[in-house]
């Protein structure tokens, strides 16, 4: 693991060429944390600027639909990043430099500032929700069910589980109608504290990572963001922050239903990939994060609408086989 750590911090072969070819040449390039996909990042800095070097490198990334999107976005209004130069065949793209103040640490440093960010978060949402969806591919219940799949796929093995696959997807039929009625929307897929940028030392949010952005539901991103499976988002706030979202919207008891259907299915999908990152991918920190995942999953299953899902689970993962994967495989 040092060593691929290391080779995460020298940028790619091709970047001083490409930077010399977009005004940057001779600038600094130093690296940015990334994420948990293949894409890696870096601050290109020079005299008195800066920018962000996306290194999404074919055939694993394709840096087309966030070049896409980010231009969709920008369009109507929404702070996500300019774009400055593209390689598609080398993968690069040198995309505004945000800064690095996220939400996320925002608010764990100040408690004071949660309510009034959350806010901020939900109202871009409102905003976004008031324009029709971009020209995106549907978040279609075949979508939501391979998903879903990823936990019977990756969790369930990992604690040496052989689910009841026919009865899993059964359940998930039973309830996915809820999150497929409506109006469509953009849908950023991974709108989160950590993916939420607080811009020139205001509370502006600048986004980031909605390349995988699909047409479906309002109610995805505000499970997202409301139960978030890098920190703790306490229940009171995510009930107001619902509130408002709702009364703004004048939405009612069927996007309840959609919010926690889509809840149950989010988090069954993430206990799902932080079990592959950890057994695929050599990434033992998403485990840990887990059993925070479990506790919103388990909250959402009690939604009247979940009965068919949490009967399931009730039936194959019995309670001292919720958590973190990695501590259970090795009791």
């Amino acid at each position: 693991m040092e060593g691929a750590m290391a080779a995460d911090m020298i940028p790619p072969a091709a970047a001083a060429a490409f930077l010399a070819s977009n005004g940057w040449e001779g600038a600094e390039i130093l690296p940015v944390a990334g994420d948990a996909s293949f894409r890696r990042y870096f601050r290109v800095v020079a005299t008195g600027r800066s920018a962000i070097l996306m290194d999404a490198p074919p055939p694993h990334e394709d840096p087309r639909p966030f070049i896409d999107i980010a231009r969709w976005l920008v369009e109507r209004g929404f702070a996500a990043p300019a774009i400055h130069g593209v390689d598609l065949d080398k993968g690069l793209v040198l995309i505004e430099d945000f800064g690095d103040v996220r939400m996320r640490e925002t608010v764990d440093a100040a408690a004071d500032r949660e309510a009034a960010l959350y806010e901020a978060a939900i109202d871009v949402l409102i905003r976004l929700h008031a324009h029709e969806a971009g020209p995106l591919q549907p978040y279609d219940r075949a979508v939501l069910h391979r998903e879903a799949n990823l936990l019977t796929e990756w969790y369930c093995p990992a604690v040496g589980i052989e689910p009841d696959q026919a009865g899993y997807d059964a359940a998930w039929d039973a309830v996915f109608d809820a999150a497929l009625v409506g109006r469509q929307v953009t849908v950023l897929r991974d709108y989160h504290a950590e993916n939420l940028m607080l811009i020139g030392g205001t509370d502006a949010l600048g986004l980031l990572d909605f390349q995988d952005a699909l047409a479906g539901h309002p109610a995805y991103d505000l499970v997202s963001l409301l139960q978030d499976a890098r920190r703790d988002v306490d229940p009171g706030l995510e009930a107001v922050m619902l509130a408002r979202y709702t009364r703004i919207m004048d939405a009612g008891e069927d996007f309840d239903i959609a919010y926690h259907v889509l809840g149950a299915q989010r988090n069954a999908k993430i206990l799902g990939i932080f079990t592959r990152l950890w057994k695929r991918d050599g990434k033992p920190r998403y485990p840990t994060l887990c059993p925070r995942v479990w506790r919103y999953l388990e909250r959402d299953l009690l939604h009247p609408a979940l009965a068919p899902v949490k009967a399931w689970f009730d039936a194959n993962i019995p309670a001292d086989l919720r958590g973190d994967p990695m501590a259970i495989s090795t009791r």
